[in-house]
């Protein structure tokens, strides 16, 4: 895990040179985590911060069975504004493309990005909306192993991921 964040943190450096422009969005929970490992990784490589927040999608959700006016939202904390900045939203796992969808609709009611990038630490493939990320740390052919498992030791006690 901590090569893919490494180089998923190179990546993001060299195509935004610029990185006092970029805010690392992770969406929670555990993004929130992959983005605050990539930030530290950023600034290694640059000498300079690279400030970080959160979005939850969670109230956004269509496949959870609750009334959405019974969903509690734990929170979205967006550092700065937005506007004509460069976005990098980090998640652990892209699948359908669902999620990053409604993350794109929570970044819009923000603001408006200069630009909006796409980092997952793993890739499973299987689209039902054309979305598609920028940094990718594990892609997996599609189809391949139904589920993937991501822990990360702020949330879980121990980084891990396991492919079923």
């Amino acid at each position: 895990m901590q090569r893919a964040l490494a180089r998923i943190a190179h990546e993001v450096v060299e195509r935004n040179p610029q990185v006092d422009a970029l805010v690392l969005v992770g969406i929670r929970s555990r993004g929130v985590h992959l983005a605050g490992r990539i930030a530290s990784k950023i600034e290694e490589l640059t000498g300079k911060a690279v400030r970080v927040g959160s979005i939850d999608i969670t109230a956004y959700r269509d496949d959870v069975e609750q009334p959405r006016e019974r969903i509690e939202v734990t929170a979205t904390d967006v550092p700065l504004p937005i506007d004509e900045r460069v976005v990098v939203l980090v998640d652990d796992v892209i699948s359908t493309g669902r999620t990053v969808r409604v993350a794109l609709d929570v970044l819009g009611e923000l603001g408006r990005p200069r630009a909006v990038q796409l980092a997952a630490l793993v890739d499973r493939g299987d689209r039902e909306v054309p979305i598609k990320a920028d940094f990718v740390g594990q892609n997996l052919a599609r189809g391949e192993r139904r589920r993937v498992h991501v822990r990360v030791r702020e949330v879980d006690g121990a980084d891990e991921v396991r492919l079923q």
